[in-house]
């Protein structure tokens, strides 16, 4: 198996991806990863150099706040894009990365195209509940959706789910304003039929305070909505433990408890910490690309490698293909011509 890394991507790359590949590749001698990006710039990072990781050389990086699609299509030899191109040519089983978010998904859907029977990509985030990780999708590729893209969310997240989080039967949620049937917009309310009829476990409609608590296994909902979710939760889980910290090193007595529960506090922040996670597909593509934060430190990619080995080891592409099938969506297993959002 050989996984590309988009060296350039993230907020400190090269250095944290150049050591969260030689994590991975110390972790799994088995694979063979390749780096991709501008090799000047990766070489002084490289503490050292295992039979199972290789350079390849980008001349050029898509930068944070250039417009993705823009930038993918005028940099032909961009990190993101070069490791994208890999997985098409098929001399990489699946592209990491760290970097502009909207530049990967361009990438991805000029470079790989959809899997036929799919409309709309989703990008997909596992958050922590007090039942483990459960899935939310779409976190934010596309702010507007219809009720047909919803339930190809519900079915991709549900393969993800019981694949790659080991999930058996798992249950999946409509994200609404209240439980009962008739509730919600015009989206969810034409929604809420097409997944009561199709081959996942439906639950119902899900309210935002029931996942943290692991209600459901897989959160459905459109892109502009999961993203304000995914922040507030990231938000409030920084914030609550900022709080935490100063209240209880407050004074003297205050910073004694704070020893007794400091392992607690420990265990609670490792189950809260994205790192523990690293990434997850960009689902709908015709091929694996794990999308990362971009603050991703050397675990957080390490562990996205990971995720990417596993999408592959459980062929991800042809699980969503299969339950295409099952709706009576045939699906000839070549890429569909795609166009990029701008």
């Amino acid at each position: 198996m050989k996984i590309a890394v988009d060296a350039m991507g993230g907020d400190y790359a090269p250095r944290e991806i150049v050591a969260g590949t030689l994590l991975a590749a110390a972790a799994c001698p088995e694979i063979d990863i390749i780096l991709v990006g501008q090799v000047e710039k990766i070489k002084p990072y490289m503490t050292a150099q295992p039979a199972n990781v290789a350079l390849l050389n980008a001349s050029e990086a898509v930068e944070m706040d250039e417009h993705p699609a823009s930038a993918v299509r005028r940099k032909k030899d961009a990190s993101i894009v070069v490791a994208t191109r890999l997985v098409r040519e098929g001399k990489a089983d699946a592209v990491v990365s760290a970097g502009n978010t909207g530049a990967q998904m361009a990438a991805a859907l000029l470079g790989l195209g959809r899997i036929q029977g799919i409309d709309r990509p989703a990008i997909i985030a596992v958050l922590p509940t007090l039942k483990g990780g459960k899935v939310v999708l779409d976190v934010g590729a596309n702010p507007d959706a219809k009720a047909e893209n919803l339930l190809q969310y519900a079915l991709m997240g549900s393969i993800y789910a019981e694949k790659i989080l080991g999930l058996e039967r798992p249950q999946v949620g409509l994200l609404n304003i209240g439980s009962e049937e008739g509730k919600g917009n015009e989206l969810t309310q034409l929604a809420y039929p097409l997944l009561k009829q199709a081959p996942i476990h439906f639950a119902g409609n899900v309210e935002g305070r029931d996942i943290p608590y692991g209600r459901v296994d897989v959160v459905v909902c459109e892109g502009f909505v999961g993203n304000v979710l995914l922040k507030s939760f990231e938000g409030l889980v920084g914030a609550l433990f900022e709080l935490i910290k100063e209240k209880i090193t407050a004074n003297s007595l205050r910073k004694l408890g704070a020893l007794a529960i400091k392992p607690g506090l420990k265990e609670i922040a490792k189950i809260m910490d994205y790192t523990e996670v690293g990434g997850a597909p960009l689902l709908g593509v015709n091929g694996i690309s794990v999308i990362c934060h971009g603050s991703s430190n050397a675990k957080a990619i390490s562990n996205a490698v990971r995720v990417a080995r596993e999408c592959v080891e459980v062929r991800l592409i042809e699980q969503i293909r299969e339950d295409l099938r099952a709706l009576g969506k045939p699906d000839s297993g070549e890429r569909e011509d795609s166009s990029c959002p701008e």
